[in-house]
């Protein structure tokens, strides 16, 4: 029995999609496939394609502390990992609470930032680290979903704190996202199927 094939795009919606982009494009603007990578713009071809093949992360962390958490996106987009940050991908009119939560489903790392401002806070950050606790069980028991990193002495929930090793970010945030970088590059390499 032979698997349905799925439909393909008529050839013009296939025209129309390249149409919108190269005109994006052309006019300077940076063209993001989520999961897939990135169209730029250049000079001397047009335009060049940057894969994005680091393992997709989301961070979860309270409103007080959006600096770092756009900190730690930093880093990890640096060091060629697909961080994920609502505040760098949702859409204008972007169902968010839907959005969040296929992030989190898609994601290959959740990080949960906590902080003294964000460790007893009711709200987002919380049901985001429930959302994610509960897409862990769908994870096998010796891979690692769920990364805890504090970002100052703060005291992690017992649910957590019992259960997962974290990470500090304090007081020497170089050493910690060492530290960070090395366990998503270990993990990450042990997930790759063999050749």
């Amino acid at each position: 029995m032979s698997e349905p094939k799925s439909p393909s795009p008529s050839c013009s919606a296939c025209q129309q999609l390249a149409r919108i982009v190269t005109a994006a494009l052309a006019s300077g603007k940076v063209i993001e496939i989520d999961g897939l990578g990135v169209f730029l713009p250049d000079p001397h071809q047009g335009f060049r394609f940057e894969a994005r093949n680091g393992a997709r992360i989301f961070i979860a962390y309270a409103k007080e502390d959006e600096v770092l958490a756009r900190r730690l996106y930093d880093d990890l987009e640096q060091a060629g990992f697909n961080p994920w940050l609502d505040v760098r991908r949702l859409l204008a009119g972007q169902n968010w609470p839907r959005a969040i939560e296929a992030a989190i489903e898609g994601a290959d790392f959740f990080v949960a930032c906590f902080s003294r401002r964000s460790a007893r806070k009711k709200g987002g950050f919380q049901s985001e680290i429930r959302y994610a606790l509960d897409c862990a069980r769908n994870v096998p028991l010796d891979e690692i979903f769920v990364v805890p990193v504090r970002l100052d002495d703060c005291a992690v929930p017992r649910a957590i704190q019992g259960k997962l090793q974290y990470i500090d970010l304090f007081p020497d945030w170089a050493a910690g996202m060492e530290r960070l970088l090395t366990m998503l590059r270990a993990e990450g390499e042990g997930r790759r199927p063999a050749a």
